[in-house]
């Protein structure tokens, strides 16, 4: 039969990518797409050259194993060749591998080795008389790397082997196989440590655990924290072995070498497909990384019956998960607003389906992150999904990127109510500033507005508040003192009787003081102890709400940042709005005392001859009474209230149970420490 010119030009294209994707997964560590792509690329070479046999050539990716070892490392020969595994992807096909196994052996029914198959690096262990002399990686399957003084920094690696039982001897040359691997805890460590340092990021735990292993300096492979799980043997001389690959398993485990917890004996295909679905289900709970199962026929001398093909074993297969990454394209970038004003860009992706899933959409996190990745709209791109989390742009491939492509940028108004957006200097997120207004962040305005130490609206729960948006009863918090009887009492578990007590709830609120209602407001920054500060200063909220930056940054606690936050938030007419409807006499209109003057208050106090006048003072422990109740009562005796101790402070007042690191903290600045007894005293007084 003749080759099709356009077969002929597709296979060497396949060959060409392959082996260049090859050295990039094999030698540099550095992949540019996820392994299922690679999977297709090599299997759509496999089906061209089953239909035209004239394609295969000797240095076709089928007819070998991983690639060239790296040229910095010593080459080692593996005495037995390490070659790897044919991979499945669904249950036929592993019914289809049981079936070719059983007519091969001429038997109804197969008992399998199972264990996880481990997303790190291959490596094989040689040990003479019990003591390790060697290790290298898998290289192109023939020769591989010598990294014994790497390997030797794993921990879990006995570098001699445990004493054997009676009547047992060691092989005098044992070759073991297993797979180096990193912990997802580790490679967050590791990826965080570079983040800090400005070094090498990792893409996932399997890049990290090669890179770890290829360090020259054994001292660096150390610091990463490597582990090793064994899951073969190659080369065995001088001692009988095992009759099965299981009972080899628990041999080399007797004698300290680390083996897979997971791994088990199954009967039949049954048995298989109920391991692998056992371990789809555990696969996010464990500590590391796998990417499928591998079934082993368990009996050795079957394993030799069945033998070879040009670059797996016939009587093993790895049935693959459904792949967490894949390739895709952004078609566009966009801003979502969450609870607490915050932006979060989202690409929108051409559909993929990734472990099953059809995504369309993954999280960018934030702009740090889009530039860091320098993602742009028309880019090709890995998304990664696992188990339940958001699917995430892993990496861009730039060589793929179409010319005239832009940087994103941060939109300068927020895409929901079209306030202004703020991004602090020194911080990731970006956040609209129509805190008051803005639908996307209604319900939490709300709730905190009704909160206990902000309007203290009694009843106005979560639920209640859930329930009013919902029904597009309230849009803003200044909505909430035009509803009537009838439309609460028509809410879920809110009768008359319930809907009356919280519309005199709300009548009540309506008196109330400067502080409570600015820190009602939500402003970011904005604590109590802030907004009792822009109180005191300002004595009027219109002063408040007029004041530029510049007039802030003289108040205690209110540095550039908190400044910048406040004039934002009052900068926005839709936010003034709100304030001017909560203030409006149609809806009764929410008032507070004018404050005294600053040198009324000093005189008052002055009269009360308080002994806390005038003081900084910090609590811990439990006092008899609710904590806002003593702290108001202190403030009304002159004292100042913070939350955390420092030079400036005059006393510690500490009730029982006091924080113990207060207190050290406070006897080394020499602050006087006041017990709950004295503290009566005073209040008393």
């Amino acid at each position: 039969m003749s080759v099709p010119a356009s077969a002929r030009e597709r296979a060497e294209r396949l060959r060409r990518d392959l082996e260049y994707h090859n050295h990039r997964y094999y030698v540099l560590d550095d992949p540019e797409i996820p392994d299922a792509e690679y999977d297709r690329l090599l299997r759509e070479l496999q089906d061209l050259e089953a239909r035209y046999p004239e394609l295969v050539t000797p240095d076709s990716p089928t007819q070998r194993v991983g690639a060239e070892p790296l040229a910095s490392f010593a080459e080692v020969e593996h005495r037995l060749p390490m070659l790897s595994l044919s991979n499945v992807f669904d249950e036929q096909e592993l019914r289809e591998f049981d079936r070719r196994v059983r007519e091969g052996l001429g038997t109804e029914r197969v008992r399998y080795s199972a264990e996880p198959k481990l997303d790190g690096l291959a490596i094989s262990l040689c040990y003479e008389d019990g003591v390790l002399v060697r290790a290298a990686t898998r290289g192109d399957g023939y020769r591989g790397e010598d990294v014994t003084a790497q390997v030797r920094t794993i921990q879990s690696l006995p570098l001699r082997l445990r004493d054997l039982e009676q009547g047992e001897r060691w092989p005098a040359l044992l070759e073991v196989r297993g797979e180096v691997f990193l912990t997802y805890e580790r490679f967050a460590a590791i990826n965080a440590r570079a983040q800090r340092d400005g070094g090498k990021v990792f893409a996932n735990p399997r890049n990290a655990a090669a890179g770890s292993l290829r360090q020259l300096d054994p001292r660096v492979t150390a610091a990463r924290g490597l582990h090793l799980f064994c899951y073969g043997l190659g080369a065995v001389e001088g001692a009988s072995w095992s009759e099965s690959h299981s009972d080899s398993l628990a041999r080399i485990a007797r004698w300290g070498l680390p083996v897979s917890p997971e791994q088990r004996s199954v009967e039949g295909i049954e048995g298989c497909i109920a391991y692998h679905a056992a371990m789809a289900e555990r696969r996010e709970r464990l500590a590391y990384a796998i990417d499928g199962v591998v079934f082993k026929v368990d009996r050795r001398a079957d394993q030799e019956r069945l033998g070879f093909v040009a670059r797996a074993p016939r009587w093993a297969i790895a049935y693959k998960f459904p792949a967490q990454e894949e390739l895709t394209t952004v078609e566009a970038v966009d801003f979502q607003v969450g609870r607490t004003g915050a932006l979060t860009p989202v690409a929108r992706l051409a559909p993929v389906a990734i472990a099953g899933v059809t995504v369309a959409n993954a999280t960018l996190h934030n702009m740090d992150e889009i530039q860091r990745k320098d993602v742009r709209v028309g880019d090709t791109v890995t998304v990664r999904r696992a188990g339940d989390v958001i699917p995430e742009v892993v990496r861009v491939l730039p060589e793929r990127r179409p010319s005239e492509t832009t940087p994103v940028q941060l939109p300068a108004h927020c895409p929901v109510c079209g306030s202004d957006v703020l991004r602090a200097e020194g911080e990731a997120v970006a956040r609209c500033t129509g805190g008051l207004f803005c639908a996307a962040q209604r319900r939490e305005a709300i709730k905190h507005f009704a909160s206990r130490r902000a309007m203290d609206i009694e009843g106005l729960g979560d639920k209640l508040v859930e329930q009013l948006v919902e029904h597009d009863l309230v849009a803003d918090p200044a909505d909430l003192y035009g509803l009537t009887l009838e439309q609460l009492s028509g809410l879920e578990r809110m009768g008359e009787k319930s809907a009356a007590n919280l519309l005199a709830a709300l009548d009540r609120s309506r008196q109330t003081t400067l502080a409570r209602f600015i820190y009602a407001l939500g402003i970011r920054e904005v604590g109590e102890a802030t907004a009792r500060a822009l109180a005191e200063h300002f004595r009027d909220l219109d002063a408040l709400i007029e004041a530029p930056e510049s007039a802030l940054l003289p108040i205690e606690g209110i540095g550039p940042v908190v400044a910048a936050h406040i004039q934002a938030f009052f900068s926005q007419p839709h936010n003034r709005e709100v304030i001017a409807k909560l203030r409006s006499p149609s809806l009764g209109a929410i008032t507070w005392e004018r404050l005294a003057a600053p040198e009324d208050e000093r005189a008052a106090v002055a009269a009360t001859s308080s002994p806390l006048a005038g003081k900084t003072v910090v609590i811990t422990g439990t006092l008899d009474r609710p904590r806002d109740a003593i702290k108001a009562q202190l403030e009304a005796l002159g004292a100042k209230v913070t939350t955390s101790l420092s030079k400036k402070t005059d006393l510690l007042i500490a009730g029982a149970e006091p924080g113990d690191k207060k207190l050290a903290k406070a006897e080394a600045l020499g602050v006087e420490i006041i017990r709950r007894e004295r503290l009566a005293e005073w209040m008393g007084a």
